[in-house]
């Protein structure tokens, strides 16, 4: 390694150094490092109609909440360190608060209280107006030194276009009213299993490439709700309580599939794991646990 890789970076540029160097999908989706101190970011994300989840209501899809909240843990990851090693998350909880408001911006504060030589731990609070009065929170771990990449020097070989965020319309498609899962191309397969092709758009570490763990998260969370809907017989999704991914190995670029299963289920909740592979379904890359709340059908009075 040269001289100049080693230099530790004064904290202002090393600041700046890394709110240049994200992941793909932290930049194609607008999410903005407004402030920065040590193991701490503060991160804003516009609000843009394909982020939506439910075109009936216009709340934001809870994959996009997920995949802020793994992006901004790992920004505070980084400004904990020197910003050139690379990070990996190994387990992400998620604790849904209440709905986003439709048509405004999420915010994100996020902590990385302590590090080790391998392990860095990471609280963060997602919001709107106020941090007292959070959408979701989250606690994460992540792999310090995942891979010999670069963060700060390595760039990615070949054509390296940013590609754009859209939703192709698909009347016919179960994710006809979810624009965030039509813009991830998800779709179901057979026996229930769900796929998630590979794109540009998805890529976290571009040097590799590998998947963004918030992407693979967002693609188990919506297995999990169109999975228990379909196998529930219920007219509407459940509504996310909390979830915790386990990442298991590196999301390559290769088509993901995904199925979930029901754990535990109760008059108003019920409790779920889904995993996903790649090329080998005995070798997942992530699984999840999790619960949903039932809603209630409308005419049917509860006991």
């Amino acid at each position: 390694m040269s001289k100049s890789q080693n230099t530790v970076l004064p904290f202002e540029e090393l600041a700046e150094a890394i709110r240049g160097r994200r992941s793909v999908y932290g930049q194609i989706s607008g999410l903005q490092l407004d402030r920065a101190a040590p193991g701490e970011a503060w991160s804003s994300l516009p609000y843009r109609p394909v982020f939506v989840g439910d075109t009936q209501t216009g709340v934001l899809h809870g994959g996009v909440v997920t995949a802020m909240l793994d992006e901004s843990c790992g920004l505070a990851v980084q400004l904990a360190l020197d910003g050139t090693r690379a990070i990996a998350t190994l387990d992400l909880r998620i604790d849904y608060q209440k709905p986003a408001t439709p048509g405004l911006d999420i915010k994100a504060h996020s902590i990385c209280y302590r590090t080790t030589r391998s392990i860095a731990f990471v609280r963060s609070t997602a919001y709107q107006e106020s941090e007292d009065d959070p959408v979701a929170t989250a606690t994460a771990c992540f792999m310090i030194g995942a891979n010999r990449t670069n963060m700060l020097m390595d760039r990615p070989g070949g054509d390296h276009a940013i590609p754009t965020l859209d939703a192709p319309e698909d009347p016919g498609s179960p994710f006809a009213n979810s624009p965030f899962a039509r813009c991830l191309g998800i779709r179901i397969v057979d026996d229930g299993t769900l796929m998630m092709p590979f794109s540009p758009k998805i890529i976290g570490n571009p040097i590799l490439p590998a998947i963004h763990g918030g992407m693979t998260g967002a693609f188990l969370e919506t297995t999990a709700i169109v999975g228990l809907t379909r196998e529930l017989g219920v007219s509407a999704p459940p509504k996310p309580i909390g979830l915790t991914v386990n990442y298991l190995r590196s999301g390559r670029a290769l088509d993901s599939f995904a199925n979930v299963s029901i754990v535990k289920q109760g008059r108003r909740i019920v409790a779920f794991e889904a995993r996903a592979w790649q090329d080998d379904r005995d070798k997942p890359i992530a699984s999840a646990f999790g619960h949903f709340m039932l809603r209630p059908t409308p005419g049917v009075e509860e006991e």
